[in-house]
């Protein structure tokens, strides 16, 4: 959630400590035991305070804010001290300011512990968040430039997907669940708060963002959906109702109940908060008159550069970046002439479309999922290795109301300790069945966030029961690995057609379109640091965009005005493909003939979500050899017993 901090207490003082006489008499193997106890502490002091460090982290990465702690945790009591009121995390600026001061004082506290004392595995954490709080400290000192009202992603359009997907597990969910929306005026009006700070800073968006702003929040309530009883939060209420009823706890009249309490608090209650926020962005509209990169705000280029860090996962400096992006496009661009003239000479056409490919064979999502999972055992660890009982993944249709403006298809993480139901939302307006849909739930589920997220949390679950790295944000490793086996599922698809009858042109049309979709994000990440980092102009992206084809206007200033509000989001998920090739080049020169791509995704989903310099320390340390059961292995091992 937006203006979400963590800290630290310091210990309480002045512990009374309760006196008892001891024996005079002390045998020596009591003082054996003694001596052999004191230098146990002694040597695990720094264990026990990462630990404690940790709980402490985690804990306040979910504190006042009870959506996240409901999709982090099915069961809190384990890792919270006491329940609290559900609420969402209002913000204000003594809290962000007491919140940095808490976060240096967490980064002091954490390089005070010698990580040569940890265990491997705790040691590997220690660096992890070592590099992490050292960058959040560096955001933290560019105030106001955080925008949680963002055209693309803002919370206006994300909270009512959250709110739609909370888990109704207990009758005591849904009354929290209720009680959130109640306090949604006092979150939404925070963020106002926040935006007219802002707006004194010389900071706030343009007016066109806060149109856009304005008439999202009109569009994602649509009182004539409410009215109707026909909104998706009226609708997926009742559903989730339905549960508890056939679980037996909840009484049909208290559904009722629940159902018209529900409604009166989303037409009365969150709707006229929505109301308000469009209200107060509105009358802020027009103050603010930056419409071009960070680079040409005060601290724009330090912000960022911490966006950098931070959503990639990277340590390459802009420059580097450039480079690697750079060398990246003209191989591709050199590829994809070499495959276009080859497709030509096979089929004799000049025109080269998608719509030339053979439809596909399946009829729904689950069908594709099926599909990718029985693609991609060869080269994937197994789950089965991991756990009995293998998730479950329900896929769901955006709601109309909200097509406009949500990315083509989002998948939302389960709880940490509950790995069990997943949910991949799909856009319908902007995701095309065949192709574009099996690679989106290629990137989505299997083998990619749906796949990776349940994976990985299971090991980490399996050697630890610290927490504190759910609380850590890698957005670099999940959408690049996402984004790699995304690619590789075009290679599925290619297989996919020629099964089922395909002519051979077909496979070179699904790598055309990689190369194609490939390109497309590379030209948009260079954008992104001209824009950004060097200070393109908006006719400089004209410019690029028309050498590239992209020769309407309207489509330009949609991509423009897209990485203008959205720094570093393509780069999120390109660059941090990047690194992953780059790490798997390394793999393959460290392990010789020992690399299988096996065993290279086992390291990177066992390593789990990291940055890219703390993950190749961990490659260069891992032995030549190492034995690796793929999903086909795992299942014949468990079949034999």
């Amino acid at each position: 959630m937006p203006g979400a901090h963590t800290y630290i207490k310091t210990p309480q003082q002045g512990t009374l400590l309760v006196k008892k006489r001891i024996p005079l008499i002390i045998t020596a193997a009591a003082l054996l035991l003694f001596a052999g106890l004191f230098f146990f502490l002694y040597r695990n002091n720094d264990t026990l305070r990462f630990q404690k460090l940790s709980e402490e982290i985690f804990a306040q990465s979910l504190n006042q804010d009870s959506l996240s702690l409901h999709y982090t945790l099915a069961d809190p009591s384990p890792y919270l001290k006491a329940p609290s009121p559900a609420t969402l995390p209002a913000y204000s600026r003594e809290s962000q300011k007491e919140a940095a001061a808490l976060l240096e004082n967490q980064l002091l506290v954490l390089q005070e512990i010698n990580p040569d004392k940890l265990n491997s595995h705790d040691r590997y954490t220690w660096s992890l968040l070592t590099s992490y709080l050292e960058n959040e400290l560096a955001g933290a000192r560019c105030e106001y430039y955080e925008e949680p009202l963002a055209p693309s992603s803002g919370m206006q359009s994300q909270l009512p997907v959250l709110l739609a997907e909370y888990t109704f597990r207990t009758k005591s969910d849904m009354e929290d669940y209720l009680e959130i929306l109640e306090s949604i005026p006092a979150y939404l009006e925070s963020l106002a708060v926040y935006e007219k700070e802002k707006a004194n800073a010389g900071l706030f968006m343009t007016e066109a963002d806060a149109g856009e702003i304005v008439d999202q929040c009109d569009a994602i309530m649509a009182p004539d959906l409410l009215s109707a009883g026909e909104h998706f939060l009226q609708t997926t209420f009742q559903e989730r109702l339905d549960g508890l009823v056939e679980d037996g706890q909840l009484k049909p009249e208290e559904e009722e109940f629940y159902i018209s309490e529900n409604n009166r608090l989303l037409t009365t209650v969150v709707s006229p908060a929505y109301t308000a926020l469009a209200d107060s962005i509105f009358l802020l509209s027009g103050s603010g008159s930056h419409n071009g990169g960070l680079c040409e705000l005060p601290s724009g280029i330090a912000y960022y550069l911490y966006l950098l860090r931070r959503n990639t996962g990277s340590s390459r400096t802009p420059e580097e970046i450039q480079s690697l992006l750079s060398d990246q496009f003209q191989n591709l661009y050199q590829n994809l002439q070499a495959l276009v003239e080859t497709y030509r000479e096979q089929t004799g056409t000049g025109t080269i479309t998608l719509e030339d490919l053979p439809a596909f064979p399946f009829q729904n999502a689950q069908e594709i999922l099926d599909d990718l999972q029985n693609r991609m055992q060869a080269d994937f660890p197994s789950l089965a290795a991991l756990t009995d009982s293998l998730p479950s993944c329900r896929t769901k249709s955006v709601a109309e109301s909200m097509e406009d403006f949500t990315s083509p298809a989002l998948y939302l993480t389960p709880p940490i300790d509950d790995m069990d139901d997943n949910v991949i939302y799909v856009n319908n307006s902007s995701t095309s069945p065949g192709l574009e849909l099996y690679t989106t739930l290629a990137h989505e589920g299997y083998p990619g966030h749906l796949y990776q997220t349940v994976y990985s949390q299971l090991y980490e679950n399996s050697k630890t029961d610290n927490p504190v790295r759910s609380a850590l944000f890698y957005g670099g490793f999940v959408e690049g690995w996402a984004y790699y086996v995304e690619n590789i599922a075009y290679g599925y698809a290619s297989d996919v057609l020629l099964q089922n009858g395909a002519p051979n042109a077909s496979s070179l049309l699904t790598d055309i379109a990689c190369l194609e979709r490939n390109l497309q994000v590379n030209l948009y990440c260079l954008l992104d640091l001209s824009i950004h980092y060097y200070g393109a102009s908006r006719q400089d992206v004209y410019r690029s965009l028309a050498a590239f084809g992209i020769s309407d206007q309207a489509t330009a200033d949609a991509i423009y005005d897209y990485i203008r509000t959205e720094p570093t989001t393509y780069l999120k998920y390109y660059l941090g493909y990047l690194e992953i090739l780059a790490l798997r080049d390394k793999a393959t020169d460290l392990w010789g003939d020992d690399y299988t791509p096996l065993r290279f995704h086992t390291f990177l989903l066992q390593a789990g979500p990291s940055d890219f310099t703390s993950l190749e320390k961990k490659l260069a340390e891992t032995p030549a050899v190492k034995t690796t059961l793929s999903y086909m292995e795992t299942e014949k091992k468990l079949a034999r017993g």
